[in-house]
């Protein structure tokens, strides 16, 4: 394992060069201040580059959480100290408050490089120090600012907008003595980052969607965004009048969530439930409710016998080919079969309303073909699994002709 100490001449630099207890910093010409501060920047791309190659070589998650950990804190502690050292009268002085704001730089430039590249070995519920959160909001601040005047902003969706700026204003801006983690400061960053790539797409629905993306691949589980999503997703069911309709809606955008990922082990609330699995609780009950509601306006089949003035249910059952499969195993052969163009109608709704009423599943005599069509959008593993064996089955049989 690689000795080598990479912050070496930073350390130096700031426990006693420019420590004006140690050192007569006054004497400092500028010319030695215009070296240290090119030979900061060459430091700064060093570190970078070397301390990737030293992670790189060890074999022991241990071991790397350890240095990353050490790294990550040395370079906090000399923050601090930079920062404290910029109140002192002496570097009040042009060529030497440079310095100061260049060493700042570099120290923000290296914790914003260990935290974006190796967070995974990071301890992120411990506090931030004072001094590390004050400046990390201020450049926050500084890039909120800048994608609130940018395209982001001009998404049409304004609701969305005002949610998310809400929130990392909300966080920037508080003054409140409270606990504030590593992980909530790096969420921010990265958050932000993802927003700073977003290119707003010349369509409406595209932008607003990429933005959803965004959000949703955050782990933003915001309140507010989950209200706003659902109510969105409920407007655009509601504009059908059928439940079939509705249900088709439904399932359509419940399949376009679930083709969105989200990003491992980032929240925005540590403390509420993950967006996706909120989220997609919502979708499942919505189903439910429909499911039932196309179930109770399923009618059955009557006639009226005239000369007893009474109403009988014809009896449509005796005429029904007995299904072995499931409902849902059933939906999955129909759905398979139109999309593979082995039954042809005009439309798999088609296919599904003039089976389905031929046709009886061991618990359901009078199955909603409705119902049945919407079930194949949501396959079950287990249900996927004893379709491929029957068919299986099936095709052994037919060897056997």
């Amino acid at each position: 394992m690689n000795q080598t100490y990479l912050l070496e001449w930073l350390d130096l630099l700031v426990t006693f060069t420019l420590n004006p207890s140690k050192t007569d910093v006054s004497e400092i010409t500028t010319v030695q201040s215009k070296a240290i501060i090119e030979k900061t920047i060459e430091q700064t791309l060093f570190i970078q580059s070397e301390f990737k190659i030293k992670v790189f070589s060890l074999n022991k998650e241990k071991q790397i959480k350890i240095i990353v950990g050490n790294y990550h804190s040395s370079l906090i502690i000399f923050l601090d100290n930079v920062i404290e050292r910029s109140h002192n009268v002496v570097f009040e002085r042009f060529d030497l408050k440079q310095v100061i704001n260049t060493l700042i730089s570099c120290f923000d430039e290296l914790l914003s490089f260990i935290e974006t590249r190796f967070s995974d070995y990071l301890s992120l519920d411990l506090r931030v120090p004072a001094t590390y959160l004050l400046i990390s909001k201020k450049k926050l601040k500084q890039k909120i600012d800048k994608l609130k005047n940018s395209s982001t902003s001009t998404i049409n969706n304004q609701k969305v907008t005002v949610i998310l700026f809400d929130s990392l204003y909300s966080f920037v801006n508080s003054k409140r003595n409270e606990k504030v983690t590593f992980r909530q400061v790096l969420y921010r960053k990265q958050l932000i980052k993802e927003l700073e790539l977003l290119k707003v797409k010349q369509n409406e629905d595209q932008a607003n969607a990429a933005l959803d993306e965004i959000l949703i691949y955050m782990n933003f589980n915001s309140r507010k965004y989950i209200n706003y999503f659902t109510k969105c997703v409920a407007d655009k069911i509601n504009c059908c009048e059928s439940a079939a309709g509705k249900m088709e809606n439904l399932l359509f955008y419940f399949k376009e969530f679930n083709q969105i990922h989200s990003k491992d082990g980032v929240i925005l609330n540590p403390h509420h439930q993950d967006l996706k699995t909120v989220l997609s609780d919502w979708f499942k009950h919505e189903m439910m409710y429909l499911e039932k509601k196309l179930h109770f306006s399923v009618v059955p089949l009557l006639t009226i016998d005239k000369k007893q003035n009474q109403t009988a249910v014809i009896d449509i059952t005796k005429d029904k080919v007995l299904c072995k499969l499931s409902t849902d195993q059933t939906a999955l052969i129909l759905r398979a079969s139109d999309e593979l163009k082995i039954l042809i109608a005009k439309s798999m709704n088609h296919v599904f309303k003039t089976i389905v009423p031929f046709l009886s599943t061991p618990h359901k005599v009078d199955p909603s073909y409705d119902s049945m069509r919407s079930k194949s959008y949501v396959a079950e593993e287990r249900d996927k699994k004893i379709v491929i064996e029957t068919l299986e089955r099936m095709i052994k049989q037919i060897k056997e002709y």
